[in-house]
């Protein structure tokens, strides 16, 4: 049987209309996705531009908030045709943010899901401990049925001291905190695999950046988008390259990638 090759994108566009006027399709073009997913859309539906619904040799899926406008929603661009795309989880409390795109792609199941952030108060930071909580609940009742999975998104927690600049001083806000690392760590031991630090073990890469004290030009960021995978997909070969590319701009994070032969 011939072998199929399949490169995902992902990227926190931090406002998809933004994004659009930073040159987002040129930077696209460029990256060759065969699917392209992307978080903090903010938009609603009839929000949309024909040129961002109908991208040339793409269909395009939307999840949106229902709560707010100009808030969260998440969208995918695929060239391959998936058996099914479902938003949310079926937990309406998680669902109204619109954060998770599920595409069934027959050999594996891809989400693409923007993480809530914690730190605005107490009450986000369990909203985000708990979306975590049930995310995970109900990714491995579908490993459980046999089901191989890639979970790409925005995060919102670097994992270890390697994931961003300056450990120390962020230890005790949201997207670095003991609980929300213990988390990933857990996520780990519980065999979804963080691609891009498997192939890379001492690689020192960012994906975020804060907009303030030219953190950008100064490379004081973060890795907090990621590409998991289930223990089945890196046991069987498929993955054959695993990136973050820094020269795209147009957001406060960049893309991030991984390339399979299947």
């Amino acid at each position: 049987m011939e072998k199929k090759n399949i490169r995902l994108i992902s990227w926190n566009v931090n406002g998809l209309r933004a994004a659009v006027k930073k040159e987002f399709f040129p930077s696209v073009e460029k990256l060759d996705p065969d699917i392209l997913m992307l978080q903090e859309t903010k938009l609603q539906e009839n929000q949309r531009t024909e040129e961002m619904i109908s991208l040339p040799g793409y269909t395009s899926h939307w999840a949106y908030s229902t709560i707010k406008k100009g808030y969260s929603g998440v969208a995918a661009y695929t060239r391959p045709s998936p058996r099914t795309v479902t938003p949310g989880m079926g937990i309406p409390k998680f669902d109204q943010e619109g954060r998770i795109l599920e595409l069934d792609l027959d050999d594996f199941i891809l989400f693409n899901i923007y993480f809530p952030n914690g730190q605005m108060s107490e009450e986000r930071l369990q909203y985000k401990l708990d979306f975590y909580q049930a995310f995970f609940d109900h990714a491995d009742r579908l490993r459980d049925q046999g089901r191989s999975l890639i979970i790409t998104g925005d995060f919102n927690t670097a994992h270890n001291e390697i994931d961003l600049k300056n450990p120390k001083p962020n230890s005790k806000r949201s997207g670095f905190l003991p609980i929300e690392r213990q988390v990933l760590d857990k996520i780990v031991a519980n065999g979804y695999v963080d691609t891009f630090r498997h192939f890379n073990p001492d690689t020192v890469k960012y994906s975020w950046w804060s907009y303030r004290f030219n953190a950008r030009a100064n490379n004081a960021g973060w890795r907090i988008d990621y590409f998991f995978a289930t223990q089945d997909i890196i046991d069987k070969g498929w993955i054959t390259n695993t990136f973050i590319d820094n020269d795209i701009m147009g957001s406060d994070h960049c893309p991030v990638g991984l390339e399979l032969t299947i």
